[in-house]
């Protein structure tokens, strides 16, 4: 295999920063900017034991396309030898690797052995002074079975050493700032708040890893593992990637990365190839026990298991090493493309049912996420949710944990704050609903498979709610294209399921019309309609769909949102759904046929500003707490104006405020500091990163408000 080109050095600007290009919920997918490299996150960190390596760090670089690995450089400080090298030619040179290379300070050695020779200070300057990229200080490691006051004393030791170990770090070598505090949450979360604010000399840390978790993993202890990653994420700065510190095994990364975690490290390839043992991504599999290999590797093909056997312990353990770190990469490759597919959630689902363990914190997670707790565990959750795009392309496979994914839980608590019935009927009468008819029995789309019996039904009795049942929940008969729910994919009969009374009680109660009569109703064949009704009550519910999907995914009031679509017009496509919409003759937004959302045009854009009362958002600020809000806005500085204005991208670092309600995925507009129309577009990121992260994109620009005419 050709040999990779070496990586370029970052711009001397951007050393250190984090950016993030594609998210789902918590998960994302970001670049870290290194001296030896851009690497792209999220990515496991191989450990390479200087003194044994099993894979040489340079193949590692050619042949598995990995960007970044850590060593330890207390065991190179040990020895006289690998000290000297490190020194005179630098670290690079030692592991014979171009990429970024990461160091451990011996922290886990005093874990193991009771005590370290070397100081705080003395490692980061030996860490410094061998060119390392992203060294670590050396805190206190905190055992899962020490007492509170143990604990509580080994975060203030970590703490103590943070000034002291960035002033000594200089300008050249960034730093992790581990979290320690055992497997208390709140101990967690306060280690995370003091090692995200320690700077010397406006400098902090560059990357957070959770410390103290190996005992955990070793133990399989996976509840305990996620509910400290949760506890620890409510007080980290979102603008730092987070390392599980020594998790490496497949099987755990894609409820991690979902739980936002952006690096890995471990030696379990080269550790368990030594002991005969292969990772999966459903598990470990030992090689005296296989007859063939149930799995595809490029490592093994060409050779039988008993070929591997009857191999020397080296030759044996290399190869299969290599194996293992090819599964791990492909893993970690998998888990990327799911972010950007939106189903990291979907493939944690199905890894969780791998080991018993495993599926134990998951249930718990989905116990979290259907009540959370209170505190800093309960705060992660909420932010996963609210972070996550309610809307979903595609399909969306049906399976038992369905209702706990993140996106429909958002979309149903956005249902239940902002959904309202219409204020006026197709009739112009107004008032609350006579009934609410549930649609049972047929599948999407509704449009085409329950429109007679809707505009039958409205005809009969104009004051009427239509919902459709759905594998999920009911949902507004007016969000009828609305992915997923038009788009579950599983067989006919999941469509026929009929809910029982006390499930459809509460759904429709949530949706706040508790104590309205509710007629159950499956659709049928034959109609007689009135032309003439059936075209007026069409306009209306093109009308209602319009407004709720303003409501709903736009916070934008009822009210204001019936003012908007006022005199409104539309397109259809040739499978009957709006394509443009129009109102008193401009274009004003259109409904998107990937997911059900709506896409603003300029005039929408201004419109729905114009709507707006409350000042422009900034940061530290709080804004009021309401239901209907308005169109999240973000502001930017004066010096972007002229740039966003023509269209470009808002890009971090140049924003002053971002409303909390702010949707990744779903519209907003850019303003200047007066509240004026700058852009719009669609934010990436969250109002919280947005108002840390000083690299990449913040909002992708749909069109500006300054354009040009020609």
């Amino acid at each position: 295999m050709p040999e990779r080109p070496d990586p370029k050095k970052c711009r001397e600007q951007d050393l250190g920063l984090f950016e993030i290009t594609h998210r789902d919920g918590s998960a994302r997918i970001g670049k870290l900017h290194t001296k030896h490299g851009i690497i792209t996150t999220p990515m496991l960190l191989p450990v390479i034991n200087p003194n044994l390596r099993t894979i040489e760090p340079r193949e590692m670089w050619d042949s598995f396309g990995v960007d970044a690995l850590i060593t330890n450089s207390y065991v190179i400080w040990k020895h006289d030898d690998l000290r000297e090298k490190a020194l005179a030619d630098g670290i690079h040179c030692l592991l014979d690797f171009p990429g970024t290379v990461v160091t451990d300070s011996g922290t886990f050695q005093s874990y193991i052995y009771g005590d370290v020779e070397v100081g705080p200070k003395e490692i980061v300057s030996f860490q410094r002074d061998m060119g390392v990229d992203i060294g670590t200080i050396l805190d206190e490691f905190g055992r899962p079975d020490m007492t509170r006051e143990e604990l509580d004393r080994a975060v203030e030791i970590t703490s103590e050493r943070s000034e002291l170990s960035l002033t000594e770090a200089g300008s050249e070598l960034l730093l992790n700032g581990p979290i320690q505090g055992g497997t208390h949450p709140d101990l967690r979360a306060q280690a995370s708040f003091s090692m995200g604010k320690a700077e010397s000399e406006g400098r902090g840390f560059c990357v957070h890893p959770l410390g103290g978790i190996v005992p955990l993993m070793e133990q399989q202890r996976y509840r305990e593992l996620f509910e400290i990653l949760l506890a620890s994420k409510s007080s980290l700065p979102p603008d730092r990637p987070v390392h599980l510190f020594g998790c490496g095994h497949p099987i755990l990364f894609p409820l991690s990365i979902a739980l936002g975690v952006d690096l890995f490290d471990s030696a379990a390839y080269a550790i368990f190839a030594r002991d005969g043992r292969i990772l999966t991504p459903e598990g470990t599999v030992k090689l005296e026990e296989i007859s063939e290999w149930p799995f595809p590797s490029n490592s093994l093909h060409g050779h039988t298991p008993e070929q591997v056997k009857s191999m020397d312990l080296q030759k044996r353990s290399e190869i299969l090493a290599r194996h293992n770190l090819e599964i791990t990469q492909s893993e970690l490759a998998k888990c990327r493309e799911a972010v950007r597919k939106g189903t990291i959630w979907e493939l944690a689902e199905q890894r969780s049912h791998s080991s018993p363990y495993l599926r134990e914190a998951f249930v718990w997670l989905q116990d979290q996420l259907d009540i959370p707790d209170e505190g800093p565990v309960g705060d992660s959750v909420l932010r996963l949710i609210a972070s996550t795009d309610p809307l979903r392309q595609g399909g969306e496979s049906l399976g038992e944990d369905i209702e706990y994914r993140p996106h429909i839980l958002h979309m149903q608590a956005l249902l239940a704050m902002r959904w309202r019935f219409p204020g006026s009927w197709w009739d112009s009468s107004g008032g609350d609903p006579d009934r609410v008819v549930l649609i049972e029995g047929t599948p999407p789309p509704w449009r085409i498979t329950s429109m007679e019996s809707v505009i039958s039904l409205l005809i009969e009795n104009p004051k009427t709610v239509i919902l459709i049942s759905t594998p999920i929940g009911p949902i507004p008969f007016s969000l009828e294209d609305v992915s997923p729910w038009c788009h579950l994919n599983g067989p006919e009969a999941i469509w026929h399921a009929v809910p029982d009374d006390e499930e459809i009680t509460d759904s429709i109660d949530e949706l706040g019309l508790s104590g309205i009569p509710v007629t159950r109703y499956s659709p049928e064949e034959l109609y007689d309609n009135d032309p003439d009704k059936g075209s007026i009550i069409r306009e209306w519910m093109d009308r209602c769909s319009i407004v709720d999907k303003l409501s709903v995914l736009c916070a934008i009031h009822p009210l204001d949102a019936c003012k908007l679509t006022e005199g409104m017009t539309s397109r259809r496509s040739k499978t009957d759904r709006i394509v443009n919409v129009h109102s008193k003759g401009d274009h004003i937004l259109s409904p998107r046929l990937t997911d059900g959302g709506i896409s603003m045009a300029l005039e929408g854009a201004r419109r729905v500003n114009e709507l707006i009362t409350s000042k422009p958002p900034v940061f530290g600020i709080d804004s009021d707490d309401e239901d209907f809000p308005g169109i999240p806005r973000v502001c930017v500085i004066d010096d972007a104006i002229p740039f966003v204005g023509q269209g470009r991208n808002v890009m971090h670092g140049y924003i002053t405020g971002a409303d909390p309600h702010l949707i990744p995925g779903q519209p907003c507009l850019v303003v200047n500091s007066k509240g004026e129309l700058v852009a719009h577009g669609t934010p990436l990121t969250s109002h919280l990163e947005m108002a840390f992260l000083r690299k990449g994109i913040a909002v992708k620009v749909r069109e500006g408000a300054m354009k040009n005419p020609n």
